[in-house]
């Protein structure tokens, strides 16, 4: 099977949702709700669908979130290979914005499972208590730009508490935390995610993010996952080519806001 294939196939399924509250099929597309009034479109492929009918499907997927008072915020995910004439027009039409695209980036775990040495000083770790979690969303938050936020912390913590495999891991510079990223083991399939990457900017291009996908490329081997797969950033792109993973596609997100988008 190739990589775009496998991706298709293993990824575009309830496995790329875990932590959903709920999932409703509308036609091709699954409308899912995550907590926190998130709502994220996302499908395997719109099924040969015409400019007409994309429309008509963007626009009822809209209005089932919109009739829910809990949702705030709706995240159309999008992918550079898919046939979807005038998609784009309909979703910026329907009040989306699209947000930076990313690459699709897979490839074999063992490719990155490799000893990568570290500054002096730094260390990795595999973090479960709350007050880590927290320091290390607050870190990211941070590294991102972000003004620190409750309630991601308390969402990746609700996340944790469901044991579905997921593992938080960061590197620290003498006790701080300095880079941190998820991995997600996806069930009934080859693959595991690599997520969440954020390093302080005094500590990027030494070697820490990649170190930190090593490790997490080495626990999913021991979870029995033979391929690696992230949407990167043009940040984050070239470490994970230089470790063998491929770019096989691009995806951007939409995102709809019901204090901007129209209801």
């Amino acid at each position: 099977m190739g990589l775009l294939a496998a991706y298709d196939d293993q990824l575009r399924t309830d496995a790329e949702t875990p932590s959903a509250i709920s999932v409703k099929r509308l036609g091709s597309l699954r409308l899912v709700t995550f907590a926190g009034g998130r709502g994220f479109v996302t499908y395997r492929d719109l099924n040969g669908a015409d400019a007409v009918q994309i429309r008509a499907l963007v626009g009822e997927a809209l209005s089932y979130y919109t009739g829910q008072d809990g949702i705030r915020e709706i995240e159309w995910k999008t992918r550079g290979h898919d046939a979807a004439p005038g998609l784009h027009d309909a979703l910026v039409e329907a009040g989306f914005v699209p947000e930076e695209t990313e690459s699709i980036m897979i490839g074999e775990a063992r490719l990155l499972a490799v000893d990568v040495p570290l500054p002096d000083g730094v260390t990795l770790r595999r973090i479960t208590d709350e007050p880590d979690v927290r320091a290390m969303s607050a870190m990211a938050d941070e590294a991102f730009g972000d003004p620190v936020s409750r309630q991601r912390a308390d969402d990746v913590l609700a996340r944790l508490a469901r044991r579905d495999g997921m593992e938080l891991w960061v590197a620290e510079d003498a006790g701080r935390m300095v880079s941190a990223g998820r991995l997600e083991p996806v069930a009934g399939s080859d693959v595991a995610g690599i997520w969440g990457g954020a390093t302080l900017e005094p500590w990027r291009g030494r070697g820490i993010y990649r170190a930190l996908t090593a490790a997490r490329a080495r626990s999913a081997l021991t979870f029995g996952k033979t391929l690696i797969h992230s949407d990167s950033t043009e940040f984050s792109r070239p470490i994970l080519e230089r470790s063998g993973l491929i770019k096989v596609s691009t995806t951007t997100p939409y995102i709809w806001k019901r204090d901007s988008g129209r209801s």
